[in-house]
């Protein structure tokens, strides 16, 4: 509510915020005015400078005209003692804060209000995500695939492996068995009597049998 005013004041209230979900923003200006003045100009502005006038609308008793930046989608409609201004197809870069401004603009004196707190608008913006539905039964994690091919590999790896371990322990114990059994055969290599020794003859000459020239 706002309070009585002397006259030839005006006094505006605005909500502190307003948050935008759907692009559409409906912010409504509160004004009291108690003067003569028969032809009102009320105007919304953006930024907390109130540099950049968004549109504005004026009326006196038979007329009413209206204006929107071209920056903006922005319609002022004025109801008694509030001006409702209307705004769709709103960008996040367009989040900021906004005042209202109402005039007296005739007969003189000419008035408006003082600065308000202002609204600050708050535009949302929802990311949609569209994804291709793909069958699941015909698609894997690409890290699953190699995981069982990284396995296959080493399992296989792993067969050959221990198949060539059989063969060579096989093949080791083969070939110590054979050299043991040849480490078992006795030399059969002829020697000399032990009184033949001192006779003259290579030690691997067989002996002679002298029995078979005494005939």
């Amino acid at each position: 509510p706002l309070p009585s005013l002397p006259e030839n004041k005006i006094l505006v209230a605005q909500r502190p915020l307003l948050t935008v979900a759907n692009k559409t923003a409906t912010l409504v200006c509160n004004y009291t005015y108690n003067g003569t003045g028969k032809e009102f100009r009320a105007s919304l502005h953006k930024g907390t400078d109130s540099a950049v006038e968004v549109c504005f609308i004026s009326w006196n008793t038979t007329k009413i005209s209206s204006n929107s930046n071209k920056e903006f989608n922005c319609q002022g409609i004025h109801d008694k003692d509030k001006v409702i201004f209307n705004l769709w197809n709103m960008s996040a870069s367009q989040t900021d804060i906004y005042f209202c401004k109402i005039e007296a603009m005739y007969p003189p004196p000419y008035v408006y209000n003082e600065k308000s707190n202002g609204t600050v608008i708050h535009v949302k913006v929802f990311f949609v995500l569209f994804l291709k539905e793909t069958p699941i039964q015909t698609q894997e994690p690409q890290s699953a695939i190699s995981l069982w091919i990284m396995a296959a590999v080493t399992g296989v790896l792993a067969f050959y492996s221990m198949l060539i371990t059989a063969v060579f322990i096989n093949y080791w114990q083969k070939s110590k068995k054979k050299m043991y059994h040849q480490s078992d055969y006795m030399n059969m290599t002829p020697r000399h009597p032990p009184y033949q020794k001192n006779k003259g003859y290579p030690s691997y000459a067989p002996t002679r049998d002298y029995t078979a020239y005494r005939s």
